[in-house]
């Protein structure tokens, strides 16, 4: 009795792990879907596949972009880089109409597979849906909706498929392609630029592009498939499924470069009065260079304690420097002797930094050349008049 009700318990456990033989009309598919404007990484679009069979009654969609806010310390997680995504399995309209109604468009690349290779691919997403399976560790260059599609592509037929990356004619950086898609989104993209450093700023290959849902498009309409007789491109057919009126977004006025440059002259005005009378209003110092070092030390956390590994060596700590925390504190206790030696520091860094601003290593971003030139002017001034 004990082993019949041990075998009744694990019929259930063997079904599962099984996989559904596809019948041959079945088919696999790449689906695109196209940017949005709601958040700020809707902005890049996102890719799935699909997989459809009628016979088997299956329409399913296999999306790796999905995130739970619910999971245990999300945000602690989200900020040092341990964010949890998974593959989530779900039914093609619901998946469809759910970017229709955002006015996203949709594209469907038909994967021109035999049977066997449908299957293989199939048993791949199945095993990675698996609850165990279906966890990963997300990093927004290499390891995303996008790059899990062309892995799991990559993984399944191994060196059959081949990726001809010639059709690729720019040197396009990492930033640069993610400043692409942020034309309509200026704050999102100025926090991705001074929160992300030099690996940003690494020469993408071909293979690298397609961490964008766009370019694993492009990147499988340039892609043949290996078989015994021939070499075939891997798309069969490209269906517009959905196709967008547009963005709807209004550029605001209030951009970054406005806001920066409106800052710089008002320190600029404060200053002038204080050139004139040689003496520096300490209320301005004390808020502009704790403000720069604060957002200093959490560029520095960012980088040294966290696992992004975008943001390390983030050049951005030049105009934000950490030690501004010490600055704030000699001008506090009026320690004369140091403000002069910090402060004529942070003039001459400040100056280099301005000099320098558009041919450093790092693409820095032009609405914050302002804080450079602020903290020269006040600088100067508080190594000067300090005494007085």
């Amino acid at each position: 009795m004990k082993k019949l009700l041990f075998l009744f318990l694990l019929v259930p456990v063997l079904l599962y792990g099984q996989t559904i033989p596809l019948s041959n009309a079945a088919q696999i598919s790449v689906i695109t879907c196209g940017p949005g404007q709601e958040e700020v990484f809707t902005a890049f679009g996102h890719s799935a596949l699909r997989v459809y069979d009628p016979e088997n009654n299956i329409d399913y969609v296999y999306n790796y972009g999905v995130f739970d806010f619910d999971q245990p310390n999300f945000y602690l997680n989200y900020t040092k880089g341990h964010l949890h995504f998974k593959l989530a399995r779900m039914d093609w309209p619901r998946f469809r109409d759910n970017y229709i109604y955002f006015d996203r468009s949709v594209t469907e690349q038909v994967l021109d597979l035999a049977t066997n290779d449908k299957q293989k691919l199939f048993e791949f997403l199945e095993w990675n849906n698996l609850p165990e399976n279906q966890f990963y560790y997300y990093d927004y260059f290499y390891d995303n909706c996008a790059t899990r599609i062309r892995d799991a592509l990559a993984n399944t037929f191994e060196e059959r498929l081949v990726f001809d990356g010639s059709y690729i004619t720019t040197d396009k950086t990492i930033r640069i392609l993610t400043d692409d898609y942020l034309g309509l989104q200026p704050w999102g993209d100025l926090g991705i630029d001074i929160c992300l450093g030099l690996p940003m700023d690494k020469k993408a290959t071909p293979w690298m592009y397609m961490f964008l849902p766009d370019y694993v498009k492009s990147g499988l309409d340039h892609a043949t498939l290996k078989t015994e007789n021939s070499e075939l491109p891997i798309v069969k057919e490209t269906i517009i499924v959905y196709e967008s009126k547009g963005p709807s977004v209004s550029e605001s006025l209030l951009k970054p470069v406005h806001i920066f440059w409106g800052v710089f002259l008002i320190l600029a005005l404060v200053s002038y009065f204080d050139f004139k009378k040689q003496k520096t209003t300490r209320i301005v110092d004390i808020l502009w260079f704790s403000v720069l070092g604060f957002f200093g030390v959490f560029l520095l956390a960012l980088w040294l304690g966290t696992d992004h590994r975008a943001a390390a060596w983030n050049m951005n700590l030049l105009w934000a420097f950490p030690f501004h925390a010490a600055g704030v504190v000699f001008i506090v206790r009026k320690n004369t002797q140091w403000i002069v030696k910090y402060f004529r520091f942070v003039f001459w860094l400040s100056i280099a930094l301005a000099v320098f601003w558009f041919f450093l290593p790092q693409l820095m971003h032009y609405a914050l050349f302002p804080m450079a030139l602020g903290s020269a002017v006040r600088g100067f001034l508080l190594y000067k008049f300090s005494g007085r």
